[in-house]
This record gives C-alpha cells, structure tokens and sequence, in this order.
C-alpha cells in the first residue's frame, strides 16, 4: 500500500468518523493516556473548514468528552483520596516533579487553575482529582473545567479551521511525505521516551535506601539523622509524618541545600511509589557534594506500616501480661494471675 493510499484512508476515517474519532481521542487523553489530542482537533477544524464537519458539533463533541474524563477523574479523588494521586504517579513519566508542581500550583490558584489546566503539561490529569480531595463543589468544578475545556477545544479546532484555506496544497503536501515522516517521528519519539524513561527508572533504583528498621536505630543515637519530608502540602498534611521531619520539596533542595549539613545523616521520604522522590533529591543532593544522603526505603507507608505493627505487637504483649494463665491436665482447673 503506498503511502498515499495511507492517507487517503485516515482522511476518509476522518470525514466519515470523525466525531467519533474526535471523542475517543479527547477521552483517551483526558484520562491520562500520553495520546495527544491537539493534532486531531486541528484536523477536525480543518474539515470543519472545508465542510466536511460541522464545527459546532465538533466543539461539544470535545468539551463533552474532555467534561466525561475530568468528572471521572474527580469523582475518584473526592471517594478515594490520596490513593488517586498514587495511580497518577504510577503513570506519569516524571511523577515525582509533575505531580509536585501541579499539585502546588493547583494549591495556589485554586479552582481558576482548571480554566488552564489543559494548556499545562501534567496539571490536566491532576487537576480534576486534586479537586474532589480538597472538596471543591461540583457545580463549581463543573463551571470552572468546563470554561477550559471550551477554551481548549476552541484553540484547537480554530488553528486549523484558520489553515483549512491551505487543505488542498497540504493534502497534496502530506501525501508525499506524510507517510515517512510520521514513521520516522513516531519511531523516533517512542524509542527516546522509552530510553528516557528506563534510564531515569533504573538511576533511581540504584540509589542506595535505608530502611526503617535502620533508621529507627540511628534516631536513638546521640545526633540523630535529620529527616526531610518531600511530600507534597495535601500529603502532608493528610497523613502525619515522621517526627521532627522538615518539610521541602526538591526545589527547596535546589535552593536551600546550603542550609543543610553536610556532616550530619540525612534521610528523605516521601509517599510515592518506589520512593522516586526521594531517590530523585538524594541524587540532586549527591550533585551538590552531600555524601551522607539516604531515601527511606518504602517512604511514609513503609514507617506507618511498622508503626502499626509495632503497635499492634505492643498490644499483644500487653494483653498476654493482663491474660490469666491457665493451669490444666486436661481441664481447666483454676486461674492464676
């Protein structure tokens, strides 16, 4: 098949599914899948402009699918919480920055955030959740997301409603080498983000961890380790920490290292899944000369989880003091205290 028989098929997908096609997409994306929407809603405004698709349906067709998304997404954080977070973490290339900076910024300019939410890499999967965990009202989240998504979608589908005076010379254009180029462009960018994002994966890995059990030897000594929270406001303050724990974020460590020791152990956690975080500001503290420098292994989860378990323990022995003892040969005979 030639490539301009490629592109004459996902021209004809588009001028005979194209709604459908428009939704799925805008959907997919909203939900966190790293498929880019903005490509398509050109194209869409580009048929729109040649009439081969009415541009208002297309609009509501967008806001509607970027609406269902983001309310799902909302949904989840105001029922689960902090959990959802977690899930967005699990899928974010850079999760421990992006979940970071969107969240603050997200803090920071409240319900407004959500009219530029899609225009801001990461903050528009975040966004939605961060609204139900903070318990944003759904009118108003509805109001505020929706106006961006009108924005949005408008932005898009207006570029290439803009273009669609050019359609025929960049058909004849895309033709030719559109086949080739996206090949190219699509090989290229997947085998860079997959390197990208296994490199940084295995980087962290290899960072060396202390464990809780490790550390809840070392904070009995004489000059205990100065322990760094680098979880973020709504983690933080959601689940308690460790005790005398100093709250910063990776910034803070850019910043600020030169307010800490570099002649005292320092132990980072965070709530994140294989403690990038922490791994990430144990690495950015090894590049400023800090070689007493560990992330707690398991993070907030792995501390409480023995906390707990120590507790529970402590609760056992208890109760075995307190329990009588029974004295038998074969029955029970009298109790002793």
């Amino acid at each position: 098949m030639s490539g301009g028989q490629v592109m004459n098929d996902i021209l004809q997908i588009l001028t005979q599914h194209g709604t459908m096609v428009l939704v799925a997409v805008v959907f997919i994306e909203q939900i966190g899948m790293p498929l880019p929407a903005i490509p398509i809603l050109v194209a869409a405004g580009v048929l729109a402009g040649t009439g081969h698709m009415n541009i208002w349906i297309a609009v509501v067709a967008t806001v509607m699918a970027a609406l269902g998304a983001d309310w799902i997404w909302y949904e989840l954080g105001r029922r689960r919480g902090r959990l959802v977070l977690d899930w967005v973490c699990r899928i974010a290339l850079e999760p421990d920055s992006c979940v970071r900076k969107t969240e603050n910024f997200f803090i920071e300019h409240g319900p407004h955030s959500l009219v530029a939410a899609k225009f801001i890499p990461g903050l528009s999967t975040i966004a939605p959740p961060l609204a139900g965990i903070v318990g944003l009202s759904l009118p108003i989240f509805l109001l505020y997301d929706g106006l961006g998504a009108i924005v949005w979608a408008g932005s898009g589908l207006g570029i290439g409603y803009a273009l669609s005076d050019q359609i025929e010379q960049a058909i004849t254009y895309a033709k030719q080498i559109a086949p080739a180029a996206i090949g190219a462009a699509v090989g290229a960018l997947i085998g860079y983000v997959s390197y990208k994002a296994l490199l940084r994966r295995r980087q962290l890995r290899r960072v060396p961890r202390i464990t809780v059990e490790q550390l809840t030897e070392r904070l009995k000594a004489a000059e205990p380790p100065l322990l760094i929270d680098l979880r973020p406001r709504i983690g933080a303050e959601a689940e308690p920490g460790l005790p005398n724990a100093l709250r910063m974020s990776l910034e803070d460590l850019v910043l600020r290292h030169g307010e800490l020791s570099r002649h005292r152990d320092l132990v980072l956690y965070c709530g994140c899944p294989e403690d990038i975080a922490s791994a990430q500001g144990t690495l950015l503290l090894y590049k400023q000369g800090f070689t007493r420098v560990w992330p707690l292994a398991g993070g907030i989860k792995a501390w409480n989880a023995r906390a707990v378990k120590h507790q529970d323990a402590t609760t056992i022995l208890e109760a075995q003091r307190s329990t009588p003892e029974l004295i038998h040969d074969g029955a029970q005979i009298a109790l002793i205290r």
